[in-house]
């Protein structure tokens, strides 16, 4: 799965047009086969769902070494931008790696509210459509329409306090497909998942694999005990809901994304040369062999391996 490591210092603008070979038409045709009807039409493909990662000021270049030494990939970046419809800077830089793509944040100003708190940037089709669905399907718009660099943003939130930026390109990406689609990790309390999963099953167009109502506890560092573990789909990518009471071992509940690979041992190992640290596991429990790393920065990642 490793690739060579290629790092590319231009501007973002740049970079993201040079990436370009496909209109907006031909990128919402290619997305993969999702559930019928419009909602599925805002999506274009997990491979565009980037994990935001705000890492620890002045340790950009640290994390996005030791994840694609870990992963492979290539980045686009670093450069020096404002993404916030509020005077802010960062260092910008997108990761492209086959477990899935990473926006990368190290801000050197303070980080303007409420941005920090998303977690995953979703290309769509059309953003006023999108955030017109959104509201129609119980979300709320925390950061309304805004123009970037290089497209127009915006901020939803799902209840349970789930937000996703979502976003369009004033020229379309074209990103490669994925080795393994991550899935996004959410942590709910029992009176907060049923309206959850009503909005955010509306607004992605998605529906439920499974429902483990007695999933093994030893997965969220509690063996012993057991949750309620439910794996979602639509035509944004996997979505995993653990419905906990709350009562979580750190750090569980602080990792945004989970990552599928090969060969769970070797990727450790290849992550511990690179700098990041195992914070619990390997353990085995639902079918899958999986661990919790953080890597330099301060991101925390599930990293597992189905059986």
């Amino acid at each position: 799965m490793t690739q060579g490591f290629v790092r590319r210092v231009v501007p973002l603008v740049a970079a993201i047009a040079a990436l370009t070979a496909v209109p907006t038409a031909s990128v919402a045709q290619s997305a993969p086969t999702g559930p019928p009807g419009p909602h599925r039409q805002l999506a274009v493909g997990p491979q565009y769902d980037s994990t935001h990662v705000y890492v620890a000021p002045g340790t950009e270049q640290e994390f996005v070494s030791s994840w694609v030494s870990t992963f492979g990939g290539t980045t686009i970046g670093p450069v020096s931008t404002q993404v916030t419809p509020t005077p802010s800077r960062t260092l910008s830089e997108l990761v492209l790696s086959p477990v899935g793509t990473l926006s990368v944040f190290d801000y050197t100003t303070p980080v303007p509210y409420p941005f920090g708190t998303e977690r995953t940037g979703w290309l769509v089709t059309d953003l006023d459509r999108a955030v017109r669905t959104a509201r129609a399907d119980g979300a709320a718009v925390t950061v309304a329409p805004f123009a970037d660099p290089i497209g127009r943003d915006a901020v939803v939130q799902f209840p349970g306090g789930i937000s996703a930026q979502l976003y369009v390109h004033t020229t379309p990406p074209s990103y490669p497909d994925l080795a393994d689609v991550p899935e996004n990790r959410l942590y709910l309390s029992p009176d907060a998942v049923g309206a959850f999963l009503r909005s955010y099953l509306s607004f992605t167009g998605g529906r439920i694999v499974s429902d483990d109502r007695k999933a093994d506890g030893a997965s969220t560092g509690l063996p012993g005990t057991t949750y309620r573990l439910l794996r979602l789909t639509s035509g944004f990518g996997t979505t995993t809901v653990t419905v906990t009471d709350g009562h979580l071992p750190y750090p569980f509940g602080r990792e945004l994304t989970g990552y599928g690979v090969p060969d769970l041992g070797a990727t450790l190992d290849r992550a511990r040369a690179a700098g990041a640290s195992v914070l619990w596991g390997p353990v085995s429990a639902g079918g899958r062999d999986s661990a919790m790393v953080r890597f330099p920065g301060g991101y925390v990642a599930e990293i597992h391996t189905d059986r």
